[in-house]
């Protein structure tokens, strides 16, 4: 799929300027993809997240902005 692949370029060169932990999750089912990250600083990865390289990221991936939805985690179930 062409999004993947585009997607698993963005590692070092991208996703580090994020603060993310590894591993990054994610799953598709047809044109749907969900991706599970954990910043270690939210306020820069908003910034990186309005910023022309996620947008030029998107682009090189065939996704829209429009079509992006974020959601912060914030509530946890212990079994």
């Amino acid at each position: 799929m062409k999004w993947e692949a585009g997607f698993r370029t963005h590692g070092d060169s991208y996703f580090r300027t994020m603060t993310l932990s590894e591993p990054i999750h994610f799953t598709m089912t047809g044109n749907d993809v969900a991706i599970v990250m954990e910043p270690e600083d939210l306020g820069t990865f908003g910034r990186v997240m309005e910023s022309q390289a996620t947008a030029d990221a998107m682009a090189f991936d065939g996704r829209q902005a429009r079509n992006v939805k974020t959601f912060v985690l914030d509530k946890e179930l212990k079994l």
